[in-house]
Formats: structure tokens, C-alpha cells, sequence
């Protein structure tokens, strides 16, 4: 008797729980939220690398697209319109010293995001930026070669846990 009771009240709470929010994938979203514009991530940084800006969108939409519920579309009416524009891109010199040398370098990237939640009538922004360390011995070039899937990974994961997490 008491697991049929537990099973009941298990029951209950998802039944209870699933007329406002759905959980997928560890997104949460409001259940009335059914469809998503996601627009091109711009590159307004100062040095612009040219494989950023559209690998960084498309990772972002697959994402979206493959950890939610969300229908995509283009239309500007979606229940969630998601914009953006990288706004930096920057490498610094010396942040490890080894030996009285240079041993570390550092690319820092930041994204702007605009959330329009249309059935909310507000927008968010958010700014999300990561640092990324790559060897002294390395040209910026040689370190964008082999940061670039790293760099995509991480602000797409931090994008998406904005959004979808609240974090």
C-alpha cells in the first residue's frame, strides 16, 4: 500500500508541476513558450576572428534546438528572439612567467546577448566572457587553431545556462 501511494503522489507532482514549466536537458522553460528566433552573433569586436561569429551561432542553435523542446523559426514574433554580437576579442600578454619569461598568454572573448521574451513584452541582456590561456610560444593565429572548439563550447554552454538556467 505505501508504494501505491508514493507511486500516486510521485504522480501528482510531475502531473502538478508539468502545467507550468518543462524541464528537458536541464533547460528549464516556461510550458507556454513553444517557438525561438535565433539571430546571427555578430562580430563588433576590434580584431575579429572570421570562423568565431559563425561557428559560435551555429553551435548555439544546435543547442537550442537539440537540448529543448523549442520550435525554431525566423519569424520575428517567436516566443523567444535570442541576438547577439561578440564585442571582444582580446589577447594579452604575460599572465604566467616562467623562469623570468613569458610562459602563458591569454585570449579573453565576450558576447553580448538580447533575450526578447515577445510574450513577456521584456528583453534581457546579458554580457557572458570567458578567458581562455594558450603557450607564449604560440603566434595568436597558431592559439586560435587550437582554442577555437574550446572557445565555442564554453560561451555557447554559458549562453545557454543564461537563458535556459538562470544563471
Amino acid at each position: 500500500m505505501p508504494k501505491k501511494i508514493a507511486t500516486l503522489l510521485v504522480f501528482i507532482c510531475v502531473s502538478i508541476s508539468g502545467c507550468f514549466v518543462y524541464k528537458f536537458n536541464d533547460a528549464v522553460i516556461p510550458s507556454n513558450v513553444k517557438t525561438v528566433k535565433i539571430g546571427f552573433i555578430e562580430n563588433r569586436a576590434r580584431y575579429i576572428n572570421p570562423q568565431l561569429s559563425p561557428k559560435l551561432t551555429d553551435k548555439l542553435q544546435s543547442k537550442i534546438t537539440g537540448q529543448t523542446k523549442l520550435t525554431r523559426t525566423n519569424n520575428d514574433d517567436a516566443d523567444y528572439v535570442i541576438s547577439g554580437a561578440i564585442t571582444n576579442y582580446e589577447p594579452s600578454q604575460t599572465v604566467g612567467v616562467s623562469a623570468q619569461q613569458a610562459s602563458t598568454n591569454r585570449l579573453t572573448v565576450s558576447v553580448h546577448i538580447v533575450l526578447r521574451k515577445t510574450l513577456e513584452n521584456k528583453v534581457e541582456e546579458f554580457d557572458v566572457s570567458r578567458s581562455f590561456d594558450f603557450s607564449a610560444n604560440l603566434t595568436l593565429q597558431q592559439a586560435e587553431g587550437q582554442l577555437l572548439d574550446e572557445v565555442i563550447r564554453n560561451l555557447t554552454d554559458e549562453i545557454f545556462n543564461r537563458i535556459f538556467n538562470n544563471w
